[in-house]
């Protein structure tokens, strides 16, 4: 059963904001930095293995000039920003059309202590984001070893 809490107004206070910020679970998938569908904010997948952690992020239609990946003190940003104009004019109908897009979003993640930021590896292919975080070394499962007894 979780605690209730209770927040009043349409901002959270300092504390409440801090503590949702350092207690939030990184495979917590009830966390509000996780999205429904139908959302404006790519979909992610998260993947742990023995030796990496792995992000997919789902967004088709863009470059991999498009995204931002970065990490600092042991958060994953992934952000992106379009804008795109179009002019397009008939001088026969006095037809004038101009469209512009802008597009935008960022994703953060909370890592464990335990990867190594030194070792970080993104491509991006049929409409997916592929972020590799490698694992500290002395983090990583060790083998599996039955002991005989003497």
């Amino acid at each position: 059963m979780e605690t209730l809490v209770k927040r009043n107004g349409l901002f959270p206070t300092v504390n409440t904001f801090f503590d949702d910020f350092i207690s939030r679970d990184l495979f917590d998938w009830n966390d509000k930095n996780f999205t429904a569908i139908g959302s404006n904010l790519p979909s992610v997948n998260l993947k742990e293995t023995d030796d990496k952690l792995q992000v997919e992020l789902a967004a088709p239609g863009m470059k991999k000039e498009d995204f931002k990946v970065e990490i600092e003190n042991n958060m994953l940003m992934i952000s992106s920003e379009i804008k795109q104009e179009k002019e397009e004019t008939r001088k026969k109908d006095n037809y004038v059309r101009k469209e512009f897009n802008y597009q935008s979003f960022c994703r953060t993640f909370t890592l464990p202590e335990y990867i190594d930021e030194s070792k970080v590896e993104a491509s991006y292919k049929d409409g997916i984001l592929h972020v590799d975080i490698t694992k500290k070394e002395n983090s990583m499962k060790k083998a599996h070893k039955t002991i005989a007894i003497k």
